[in-house]
């Protein structure tokens, strides 16, 4: 495949002689520079100094190259191998001394400069190594300020973190705690129903206990008017056989004779004939309330007597306005207000 390269041509072989045209121009003053008129050249740059021409020009090469391309153009071909530069024998052999060149030659150091402590050839100029040093050390300072903002947002990522770890730990207690407040509330709640509930059943059985007690001793201290009966007619019931219009009492039907009873210990305070009620005893009590006895065949005691619980008075008949035999019971109070028999008797205990 053909190659775009030139091709290498071989130096010239005659020598190279500068003739007159090459001088200065006819009536000008021949101009040659000094070391006063050049302005010497600034820096760290230190030109080492060679023993053979070759040398001397390739360090007047390097001193324009450093010139020309600057610190920053040193740190770019630092990283570069370095390229050999070798001229044609017919050049070198005609290039000045770089010693006699004006400006030149205060730059090249004496030769205890040549070398360093081991013999070595000394670095081309003191550039490199400032401007490596320095590159080396802001990559450092790159580095270490990367590492610090790295370690600083960690760091500040893990506070958040931590801020948020503590908050959620905080509600969640709260939460916790509000729950376990509610369902204390709740407990304290249902267990104050329940002994509520618990308090109004033991005061209903206390009060049904007393009733039952109360009654007890009533019914120990009363007693039925009398037996083997049969309730026919009740108190309040309307009707054309009774002048009033209504029963004023309590019908219990049974066989003339059957014994009528007291029906709690008093006076004896009527005994006899009553026109429609027939023979009649009216009983009173201590409290004043009357128990009349009404339609008997028969009665057994006198005014003024005092009687006993469940003591025979006399016996059931069918005597005044009646269609049969049976007691006829009215209870009045001290006021004279007749009351529901029935409901007297179950008062103090009785069952009808």
């Amino acid at each position: 495949m053909a190659s775009n390269e030139p091709a290498l041509q071989e130096p010239p072989t005659t020598e190279w002689v500068p003739t007159a045209e090459w001088g200065p121009a006819a009536g000008t003053e021949e101009w040659n520079p000094t070391e006063e008129s050049v302005r010497p050249v600034r820096g760290r740059h230190r030109v080492v100094k060679q023993r053979n021409g070759l040398a001397r020009s390739s360090t007047v090469l390097g001193v324009g190259v450093i010139a020309a391309v600057g610190a920053g153009g040193m740190a770019t071909a630092q990283d570069k191998p370095a390229v050999s530069i070798s001229l044609p024998d017919t050049i070198t052999d005609n290039l000045p001394d770089a010693k006699s060149l004006p400006g030149v030659g205060s730059l090249i150091s004496g030769e205890s400069d040549e070398q360093d402590g081991n013999g070595n050839e000394a670095p081309l100029t003191a550039l490199s190594v400032a401007d490596t040093a320095s590159a080396k050390g802001g990559e450092e300072s790159a580095t270490g300020a990367g590492e610090a903002l790295r370690a600083r947002i960690l760091q500040q990522a893990e506070q958040q973190q931590a801020e948020a770890d503590a908050e959620a730990k905080a509600a969640a207690e709260k939460a916790a705690a509000e729950k376990a407040a509610a369902e204390a509330k709740a407990q304290q709640t249902a267990a104050e129903a329940e002994a509520a509930e618990a308090k109004r059943l033991a005061e209903e059985e206390a009060a049904r206990k007393a009733e039952a007690e109360r009654l007890a001793k009533l019914a120990a201290s009363y007693a039925l008017p009398t037996s083997s009966y049969t309730i026919t007619s009740t108190f309040g019931q309307a009707g054309s056989m009774w002048s009033s219009g209504y029963h004023t009492g309590l019908d219990f039907a049974a066989p003339t004779g059957t014994p009528a009873k007291a029906v709690h210990g008093g006076t004896v305070k009527s005994a006899g004939w009553s026109g429609s009620y027939g023979y009649r005893i009216v009983l009173e009590l201590e409290d004043g309330t009357e128990i009349w006895y009404c339609h008997l065949s028969s009665m057994t005691v006198g005014v003024g007597q005092t009687v006993t619980t469940g003591e025979t008075i006399g016996r059931v008949g069918a005597t005044g306005n009646v269609t049969g035999p049976h007691l006829h019971l009215e209870v009045h109070t001290a006021g004279g207000d007749g009351v529901d028999p029935a409901a007297w008797l179950r008062d103090k205990g009785l069952t009808i």
